[in-house]
């Protein structure tokens, strides 16, 4: 199966892309040079939840 990647019903605001059919996590831009994430693939939140949590873990003990 095929997703058209470029079709904007998968584009939220022009800028978000949103489908929750394609598994990649990682995208072409719509415009421009450049990659953007998959919003609706649940691993880009786990990656974000453990990313503020070692933040906030390393801002706690005082290292940054």
């Amino acid at each position: 199966m095929s997703i058209d990647r470029a079709d904007k019903k998968y584009w939220k605001f022009g800028v978000f892309y949103f489908n929750k059919e394609d598994k990649a996590l990682f995208v072409q831009k719509r415009w421009g040079i450049g990659i953007t994430v998959n919003h609706a693939n649940p691993i880009l939140y786990i990656i974000l939840a453990t990313l503020v949590a070692v933040i906030i873990v390393l801002k706690l003990i005082n290292i940054i």
